[in-house]
């Protein structure tokens, strides 16, 4: 079964959509209009170009060129994830990249080699999508609970310093802050995985069966990435969460001023 091709004048016609979007935000004033223009612009360009090194990785299949993608890819989302949450990106970007190249390398290589049971643990078609729908989850997922967690300590620095002076380690007064963070985090994501398939139709089990794909195989694939999508984010967003407390505060338990960013600090 062939999927019904979308031709350029066609996919202009459906991007006419959005000015629904445009509209409510313009007569609402939400100061939102330019935002959704420039993601819109942002969001052709790039799945145009995607959809042309796509093309050519898929050629050349290659480990070092597939390696060297995945490690830009995390590059790019811990930039974008510290920069959102308005951190220092000298002192948190390495550990965050670290630990985000981890969770993906782990769950990936697991994935592969263990569900897919591929013996090529580096194949394109594979490997890059794969990455890639996991750096989108986890990039959501960390920002969610980054910003919780330094929302909890600015407002309940008055609970945190006194467990501080009743004896608490730094651990112990920043586990409530902490499990907050972990719950809201990952609220949307187990949200959304109960009612999967009974309310919402995920976008890789449409695309799939859309692209040919008998409807058993989509499914069992969906199921697959979802679990993947919550084993690694969990990972991550561990790693960088403990990560982030304990190179926000000096040694006596106090948030270090330089450990955010000039607009953060103006905002706490």
């Amino acid at each position: 079964m062939n999927t019904a091709d979308i031709s350029i004048t066609n996919l202009a016609i459906g991007l006419c959509l959005l000015l629904i979007p445009i509209g409510v935000h313009l007569y609402y004033n939400t100061g939102q209009t330019k935002s959704i223009i420039l993601s819109a612009i942002r969001m052709v360009v790039q799945l145009f170009l995607v959809g042309i090194y796509l093309k050519y990785l898929f050629i050349w299949n290659n480990t070092w060129i597939n390696t060297a993608w995945l490690l830009i890819m995390v590059g790019v989302c811990s930039i974008e994830m510290i920069g959102r949450v308005e951190l220092n990106k000298k002192i948190f970007l390495p550990s965050v990249y670290v630990s985000i190249l981890f969770a993906v390398f782990v769950v990936i290589t697991y994935f592969l080699r263990f569900v897919v049971d591929i013996d090529y643990l580096f194949e394109s078609r594979y490997f890059i999508p794969m990455c890639g729908s996991l750096m989108g989850n986890i990039l959501g997922s960390n920002v969610i609970g980054l910003n919780s967690l330094f929302q909890g300590l600015n407002t309940g620095e008055r609970h945190y310093y006194y467990m501080l002076c009743n004896g608490a380690s730094c651990e112990e007064a920043t586990r409530p802050f902490l499990r907050t963070a972990l719950r809201t985090a990952f609220a949307p994501t187990i949200a959304s995985m109960a009612v999967m398939g009974l309310i919402s139709m995920p976008g890789t089990l449409v695309g799939q069966i859309l692209g040919g794909s008998s409807p058993d195989v989509a499914i069992r694939y969906q199921i697959m990435i979802i679990v993947l999508h919550l084993v690694c984010s969990t990972i991550s967003i561990v790693l960088v969460l403990n990560i982030a407390i304990r190179q926000s505060l000096d040694g006596f338990g106090l948030l270090r001023p330089e450990a955010f960013t000039e607009k953060k600090k103006s905002k706490t």
